[in-house]
This record gives C-alpha cells, sequence and structure tokens, in this order.
C-alpha cells in the first residue's frame, strides 16, 4: 500500500513539476517517492535484469549505448537518459518505465553499492576512475574501495570491466564473473600506485603492472582482456574484428561502445546488432549536438556542446575540438555540482589551438583565462557564456556563418543549452 501511494504521490509531482514550467519532472517524483517509502527503489525493481554503470566519465554515454542495444534485441528498456544517476533520478526513471523488461541504468559511483543492493543487477560496468569533485566525493582510494565492495557483494553480477585502468582492475580483480574490455586509458596521473598492494604501478605501453605482489605472492598487473577496441574496430572474444563507425566523436566513446556492447551481449543481445546499435546513438542530453546561435546582425553561430567535468573528461573532450572551426568557447562555473574547487585546471594540458579565436567563460572564467594565459594562450574574457559565442567571428572568411565549439563543464553546460534554447524560442 504504501508503494502504492508513493507512486502515485510521485506521478502528480512529476506531472505538476512540468506542467508549472518548473523542471522535466527527472528528481522531483523520485524524490517524492523515497520520502513516503524508503524501499520503493527495491519494489520498482520487481526482480527484473538490470544493469548499473559507473565510472568518473562516460556513464551517460555508455548507458545511452548500452539501451540503444538492448532496444535494438527487443527489450522494452527502463533507463535514465537524462543523467540523473543518484536515487531520486533511477526511482523516477523507473516510474517512467512501469512495463519495461530490463532496467539499464548509470549511477554515481559511491551510490553504486545501496542501489546494487536493492536491484540485484545482472551486470555491473566498471568504466575508469580519475580525481573528480574532491570536495564532494574525495580521495580517488576511496571510491575504488566503495565500487570493490559492491563487486564483493553482488557475486551474481557479471563485472564488465575496462582493464586498461589500474583502479577499475583493482576494484573487479575478485569479481566471481569479469569479462575484461580493453577500452582504452588515457588519463594515468591518478593511477600511479596500487590500491590493493602500496607499490607504484608501471605503465608499459599498453600494458601496466605494480612492483609489489598481492599478499597470495601472484602479479596485479593488466588483466588479458576479451574484448579490445582498436583503429580497426573491436576484437571480439571469438578473435573477429568488427568495424566500428560511431556517429559521436572521440577514442573514448569507442571505449564507451565496447564496454557497451560487451554488457549487452552478456544480457542476451546479438554481438553485432548491439555494435550497429552504439553506431546511431549521436547525442547524450546535448552533448555532441549543434545548435544554432543567432546574433544581432543576422549572423548565425553553428555551436557544437562538449561536455567536461574532471582533468580527464577535459583531456579527452580537447582532443575532440575540431581545429577547423573559427573559435572556442571554454566556460567554467564552481558551483557544489562543479565542484568548488577548481586547482585542477591546472593539471589539464590545454592545447594550442591553431590560431582559433579562443574566449573564456563562466561564473570562473578569469581563474580559466589565467590558466590559459600560463598555457601561452591569449584568450578574450566574455563572462557570459552566450555573449561569448555571439562575439565570435569567422575567420579569413566573409560568411555569414561562424563554427562555434563549446567546452563547458556541469553547470555551465547546462545554463548555456538552457539559454540556447530559450533564445531559439523568442526568435
Amino acid at each position: 500500500m504504501r508503494a502504492r501511494f508513493a507512486t502515485s504521490a510521485a506521478h502528480a509531482a512529476t506531472w505538476a513539476s512540468r506542467k508549472s514550467g518548473r523542471g522535466a519532472g527527472g528528481m522531483i517524483g523520485g524524490l517524492i517517492a523515497q520520502k513516503i517509502d524508503p524501499r520503493i527503489l527495491a519494489s520498482l525493481g520487481k526482480g527484473r535484469p538490470a544493469a548499473i554503470i559507473t565510472g568518473t566519465n562516460g556513464k551517460s554515454t555508455t548507458t545511452r549505448m548500452f539501451a540503444a542495444a538492448m532496444r535494438a534485441a527487443g527489450h522494452n528498456v527502463a533507463t535514465n537518459e537524462g543523467g540523473d544517476n543518484m536515487d531520486a533520478g533511477i526511482i523516477s526513471a523507473l516510474l517512467a518505465t512501469p512495463d519495461a523488461d530490463s532496467l539499464v541504468l548509470e549511477v554515481d559511483e559511491l551510490h553504486v553499492p545501496h542501489i546494487a543492493e536493492d536491484l540485484k543487477p545482472q551486470v555491473l560496468v566498471l568504466l575508469n576512475l580519475s580525481r573528480d569533485q574532491l570536495d564532494r566525493v574525495g580521495e580517488i582510494n576511496k571510491i575504488e574501495a566503495t565500487l570493490r565492495a559492491a563487486v564483493d557483494a553482488n557475486p551474481q553480477a557479471t563485472v564488465i570491466a575496462n582493464c586498461d585502468d589500474p583502479l577499475i582492475a583493482s576494484a573487479a580483480w575478485d569479481a566471481k564473473k569479469v569479462i575484461w574490455v580493453s577500452a582504452g586509458g588515457g588519463w594515468t596521473n591518478d593511477a600511479t600506485s596500487s590500491p590493493r598492494t602500496g607499490g607504484p604501478i608501471i605503465q608499459d605501453g599498453h600494458n601496466w603492472y605494480a612492483v609489489k605482489p598481492l599478499p597470495d605472492g601472484s602479479e596485479f598487473k593488466r588483466p588479458e582482456p576479451d574484448y579490445r577496441i582498436t583503429a580497426e574496430g573491436v576484437i571480439t572474444p571469438a578473435g573477429d574484428t568488427l568495424p566500428m563507425n560511431l556517429t559521436l566523436p572521440g577514442n573514448a566513446n569507442r571505449g564507451n561502445a565496447t564496454l557497451a556492447i560487451a554488457g549487452a551481449v552478456d544480457m542476451g543481445a546479438d554481438l553485432e546488432k548491439s555494435l550497429r546499435a552504439t553506431e546511431t546513438v549521436d547525442n547524450v542530453a546535448g552533448r555532441y549536438s549543434t545548435m544554432v546561435v543567432r546574433d544581432d546582425k543576422g549572423g548565425e553561430k553553428h555551436v557544437r556542446m562538449l561536455l567536461a567535468k574532471n582533468p580527464a573528461g577535459w583531456q579527452e573532450a580537447l582532443s575532440m575540438v575540431d581545429r577547423s572551426a573559427d573559435a572556442v568557447v571554454i566556460a567554467v562555473n564552481g558551483h557544489v555540482a562543479d565542484g568548488e574547487d577548481l586547482s585542477w585546471l591546472w593539471d589539464v594540458r590545454f592545447e594550442d589551438f591553431d590560431g582559433m579565436d579562443v574566449l573564456s567563460a563562466g561564473e570562473r572564467g578569469t581563474d580559466l583565462a589565467v590558466r590559459l594565459l600560463y598555457a601561452g594562450i591569449d584568450a578574450r574574457l566574455v563572462a557570459n557564456p552566450l555573449q561569448a559565442i555571439r562575439s565570435c567571428e569567422a575567420r579569413g572568411s566573409s560568411s555569414s556563418v561562424t563554427r562555434v565549439e563549446v567546452l563547458a563543464n556541469y553547470t555551465a553546460f547546462r545554463d548555456l543549452k538552457r539559454d540556447i534554447e530559450r533564445a531559439q524560442e523568442e526568435k
């Protein structure tokens, strides 16, 4: 009875939020349902096959790809594709699709243990671990210990783990069933010592190993992968190479797709159909999408949106910037959701932008401008990201269309996307 009442109240709150224009209802329904019935998540799960996807970077993208693969296999999927990855958002996602036959959910790293306890996942996908929002989640070894505990507590789950990340390998090392995926690990700054032995980790080309042995005398080293992503495509456990042609840019997304495919196959999906499904994903909650902004002179700015939230994510996003574009706007805020301590800016290797007009924006745009100056980039400071975009001009051309790349952290991205959409509605 309590669960039914909680569900009814949640639906009413979600409807009211959307009707009043105060939000999409992705959180409020879940918050109210959980307040009424603290065990609502287990009730909503109903023992259905569930996949949990977690990691510092790429959760939303991998979840979208995993869900696409499951749908291609004929499943009705409940998923939180909007990125609301804590309790309330997950509850709302399950409330929104009560007739789903499978669940594909991205989950915040620190919330994995208790959500897994309620849902008893069939698959647990571990993407990567790197330093992220120290003022919220703490040091990286704390997160590794949290995920290791979740693996130990869920022996029924197949763990799909990125073997190129030593911290993920450590979390998954004792799993009863593990499928190792070589998904890439471009950021190694946070995996310099073994959380299992305390000794240093040596990077040796594509491989890595810990100097100190494990307590049983065995070596803690990169496991042999079952799946690999290469420039040619996905190498399957059978040794076949399947070409991959993603719509989304970047090597990190190719790794994300491979992890999603491995998880979907373990849940019964066809491998090749899963691969093709990942190729159809063209944006994730506005990320990687192109939006149009008009300036006061009638000119058009074609704006491609990239999200980056921590040093590893920023490094990957910087590699995706189209250097042939006319300008790049980098926007940074410092709210709780972003992490209020922005000292991590000094860990990012800001690169040469090949003559592009570079603008520093956001509430912490001045901090960013100083960092860029030390990187040898003379950036213009325009605090309002939308105004920064409108001030960009096409280089070496009289074209009325200006191509702008935007890199923004979480709240800067969210607020800019909303402002662009409002501007489009006004036009």
